[in-house]
């Protein structure tokens, strides 16, 4: 069984940009539920299917699948909650770890959120000088939330097109 292992930090200032490099993603969600979310999304050009487990601490179990780029569009349009989650991801490494910053759009402007995957609970992981609080155990945070309650308080502020070109 996969699982995935991460600590989430609100991110402080722009330090984290040089040598980062980012997609655009759309993402949406299918069932959001106590016991497991699943998500559609898009990364670039192409679709997942993830399936998430209950969160117990850091660490959830995790299923993620390629889909086709046009079945991921059709269900982000006619099935996902809205607003869907738009950001781009931008990767970058600090102390030998990979770091993922996710400056979101649209309905959740000016939301800014590193992640670090871990390989176990405990691992002790140097801080990047540009991270600051710690929402690890913030549910407000999870992208699953975001859809109901979106961080800049404007649900549906963000474009008059959809991440998917559909007007939404």
């Amino acid at each position: 069984m996969a699982v995935e292992i991460e600590r989430k930090f609100l991110v402080t200032d722009d330090g984290w940009r040089a040598g980062a490099t980012g997609e655009r993603y759309c993402q949406g969600y299918l069932c959001i539920s106590a016991d497991a979310t699943v998500r559609i999304r898009l990364a670039g050009e192409v679709g997942y299917i993830t399936v998430k487990g209950s969160t117990e601490g850091m660490s959830r179990a995790e299923f993620e699948y390629e889909i086709p780029a046009p079945d991921a569009e059709a269900m982000l349009r006619d099935h996902c909650a809205k607003p869907l989650i738009e950001k781009e991801r931008f990767t970058l490494t600090h102390a030998g770890k990979t770091w993922t910053v996710d400056v979101f759009s649209a309905a959740n402007q000016g939301l800014v959120v590193a992640e670090v995957e871990l390989e176990h609970a405990d691992e002790e992981v140097p801080l990047p000088p540009w991270v600051g609080e710690e929402v690890t155990d913030d549910p407000r945070y999870r992208n699953s939330s975001l859809v109901s309650a979106p961080m800049n308080g404007e649900e549906g502020s963000g474009p008059k097109r959809g991440c998917c070109g559909s007007a939404e």
